[in-house]
Formats: structure tokens, sequence, C-alpha cells
């Protein structure tokens, strides 16, 4: 549709004053197991993440520069998933489909977020690791208390700024008689196709934009890890490389899923008239990823394991 014909679309009909959101591509008669799987996964990904936590916050040897950024990560993983998956399961459960417009907007600021937060933390991860690997001695100097501090506030203010930005472009833009959301949230590239307005300068920000808060912290981890395993092959018997890289490969495999999905979803969309494909990608890093995190990154490392049996031992939650 050319500029001339949605300006002509918005001049002849009103502005939607709310949105309705189709949700997963299932039966209906498929939705009450459905409903099970997610609220399972949901609850799964706020109880392992708070358990993480807490463990980081009683256990003093947990209070290392990875575990510092693992925290945030933490925390970054429940509110990534609060933003969608609360107003998914009620809009199933209830079969209210409708969501307001400002809610909308707000959902997709808080989306952008905690996602391009998640980016930034999983590349200040990568760089923590990197640095104890190929530079153990130089571990305790490099990763002070105040660089992690520098790492995590500038990972905020960018994500902040970013989503902002996205947010301040799309509320300017109008939105006249279609309000149908084929999707489970209000996901900011299907708004961008219901717009009545011009976009250009939206999908011109989302590309731009995108290759500093995806791509590049996504090339950085993978030439991290790459050094990493250069690193190890020089020296192989060096003593605790095999603990420091017992996670590597789950790492990379998580890592793979949530930006493989993203890059795949923002910078090679689908022009198709189904967005079923987009939904499903959708699911595997808004919700899938981060109840996989507590798993990855620390379930299954023995520290964690240690912190755990240890706070189970002691019979109270006290520091």
């Amino acid at each position: 549709m050319t500029a001339k014909e949605k300006k002509m679309r918005r001049d002849n009909e009103s502005s939607v004053s709310e949105f309705l959101l189709l949700g997963l591509p299932v039966w209906t008669e498929n939705q009450g197991i459905y409903y099970t799987l997610f609220l399972v996964m949901y609850l799964t990904t706020v109880l392992g993440n708070l358990l993480i936590i807490l463990l980081i916050r009683l256990d003093s040897c947990l209070h290392t520069p990875m575990y510092f950024f693992l925290s945030h990560l933490a925390f970054t993983d429940i509110s990534y998933s609060s933003v969608t998956a609360p107003k998914m399961l009620m809009n199933m459960h209830t079969q209210s489909q409708s969501i307001s417009h400002s809610g909308c907007i707000s959902q997709v600021y808080f989306f952008l977020l905690f996602g391009c937060l998640d980016s930034f933390l999983l590349t200040s991860m990568a760089y923590d690791r990197y640095v104890a690997i190929c530079h153990p001695l130089h571990y305790t100097t490099i990763m002070s208390q105040k660089l992690c501090f520098l790492l995590v506030t500038v990972s905020w203010v960018l994500s902040c700024t970013n989503a902002l930005l996205h947010t301040l472009l799309l509320a300017r833009l109008s939105f006249c008689g279609h309000n149908i959301l084929p999707h489970f949230f209000c996901d900011l590239s299907t708004l961008l196709k219901l717009s009545s307005s011009d976009t250009t300068v939206n999908e011109l920000i989302i590309v731009t934009v995108g290759a500093v808060v995806i791509t590049l912290p996504f090339i950085y981890i993978l030439v991290s890890y790459g050094l990493i395993g250069a690193t190890t092959l020089k020296v192989p018997s060096t003593k605790g490389i095999g603990k420091a890289l017992s996670t590597c490969g789950s790492h990379l495999s998580v890592v793979s899923l949530y930006y493989g999905a993203i890059i795949g979803l923002y910078f090679f969309p689908s022009y198709s008239e189904s967005n079923d494909k987009d939904v499903i990608v959708a699911v595997f890093y808004s919700l899938v990823t981060p109840m996989l995190n507590p798993f990855i990154y620390s379930l299954r490392n023995r520290d964690m394991k240690g912190a755990l049996g240890n706070v189970l031992s002691r019979g109270k939650f006290s520091p």
C-alpha cells in the first residue's frame, strides 16, 4: 500500500482504541492443553530465575563477576517473560482478545527494553568468560567491581534508549479501521504491517539500530567463544579450564537459539499472508529461552548446586 493510499484510509476511518490479539495458531479444542503447557513454562521461568537470584544473594562464594551478571540476567528473564506470558495466559483463559492502544504501546516498550537488556547481559557474560579463560592472571584486575557495575549500567541505558526510540516512533503512527493482530502479544513488526501510516522510518531504524543492539553483540559472543576455544586448544592441560568450559556448548546453544530467532524474524521477515511462523519463532525467544537459562547457566553448574546444598543444610533463608 502506497503512502497516499494509507493517508486516504487514515482520513476516512477513525483511529482504533484497542487491538485484538488472535493469540497462538492452535485449534480451539487444544487451548486447554497449550494453556497448561505455557503456564508451566512461565512458572518454571519465574521460580527458576528467582532461585538463581536467591542463591547468589545468600552464598558469598557466588559474589563474583560471572554470578553478578547472572543475577541480572535472571531478573531480566523474569521481566522479559512477564511482559507477554501473563496477558497471553489471561486471554487464553478468559477467551478475551482485546488490549488497549496504550497497553499495546507499553508492551512494545518493555518487550524491547528487556529483550535488548538480555542481549547486552549475554555479551557481558561472554566477555567475563573470555577474560577468565584467556587472561586468567589479570582476571581480578580487569573484572573489577567498578567495571561490572559500569557494564550493567551501560546495558540499562542503551536498552532504555533503544526501546524508547522504537516506542516513540511507533506512537506517532496511525492505526485506522483494522485492529486485528495475528500474534499473542503486541509485536513491533506486526504492528508496523497493520499501521495506516508510512512506516519507512520505523523499518529503517529497526535495521540500523538492530545491527548495534542485536547483531554486534551476537558477533562479539561468537568471537569470544572462538578465542576461548583457541586458548583451550593451546593449553589443554591448564587447571580449571575443563570446569570453566563445562557449559560453553550449552551457552552457545541458548545464545544461538535466542539470537537466531530474533535475527531471522526481524531482519528476514516473512511477507506471506500467514503469520504462523513468526508467532512460533517469537515463542522460542520470548518464552522458551528464558525458561532454559536457569538450567543452562546455573542449575547444571557445580557452584550453584553447592550453594543450593549449603542453603538447604542451614535450614534457613537468611544471609
